[in-house]
């Protein structure tokens, strides 16, 4: 009887092909079978879009169904179907990758699968390789830092009442929102009365060609955000001591 393969979860990065790793590309070319969330309709999903150009014509492609809704009954049937899938290739012998736009356990679909396979399959081995996760990204293309010092982070992964914004405004330095886009009005009306609309920045599809980068809302109460936009918002931005008596803002545009 043929040993059971190992399952990989491969993080791949935010967008552009270029950012995975070069363990995880390694990994990802040399398995047999390439498992990923299934794009909505006659859409390509993200994490599938990722590694189009890396993959081999030799290599099986295995599309996961990931439907996006909050039941949790809906969602646990879906998990269970993918984990099912997945260990009748792992248990045929043939190891699998499974890839994951960000990285593998930052709000990834990955852990779903993963957990789930444990219950169905104690005996299975599964592997995690870490990818670059989307507020990264976005800091990184507009050119400022994250979080410096002893700064306090906030990452809300999801927006449903804007009072888990207010609570995250009092306490954090800095806050992320992964995704905004449903309450936009509320939370830019929000950031204006904390005076906040300068120091807040929003990417859209962070990475990718077609990026797009709003640097300050001041007049942008209007704006219309995509799924995939993040918003990173400088509420005390740190000032970073030079070499003589002089500061620089953690938001200065020298920084880049």
């Amino acid at each position: 009887m043929k040993p059971a393969g190992t399952l990989y979860g491969i993080g791949v990065g935010p967008g552009d092909p270029e950012l995975i790793s070069v363990k995880g590309l390694k990994i990802l070319q040399s398995v047999p079978v390439v498992a990923f969330p299934a794009g909505v309709g006659d859409r390509t999903g993200m994490a599938e879009r990722i590694v189009a150009d890396w993959l081999q014509e030799r290599q099986v492609k295995l599309p996961l169904t990931f439907p996006y809704v909050r039941d949790e009954s809906i969602l646990a049937a879906a998990w269970q179907q993918a984990a099912r899938e997945v260990g009748e290739v792992l248990q045929s012998g043939r190891d699998v990758a499974f890839v994951s736009e960000g990285d593998v356990s930052f709000y990834s679909t990955f852990t779903y699968l993963s957990e789930t396979l444990k219950r169905q399959h104690p005996h299975l081995e599964i592997r995690t390789i870490p990818g670059i996760c989307s507020p990264l990204a976005a800091a990184a293309e507009l050119g400022i830092p994250l979080t410096i010092a002893g700064q306090r982070l906030a990452v809300l992964p999801a927006l449903y009442a804007v009072e888990e914004l207010e609570r995250a405004l009092d306490w954090a330095d800095a806050v992320v929102l992964m995704k905004m886009s449903s309450v936009y009005p509320q939370v830019w009306q929000v950031l204006q009365r904390r005076g906040l609309l300068d120091r807040t920045y929003v990417v859209e599809r962070a990475t990718w060609p077609e990026a797009t980068v709003y640097r300050g809302l001041r007049d942008r109460d209007n704006l219309q955000l995509p799924y995939f936009s993040l918003t990173i918002i400088q509420v005390r931005p740190a000032e970073i001591p030079t070499t003589d008596s002089g500061t620089f803002s953690a938001n200065d545009r020298s920084l880049k």
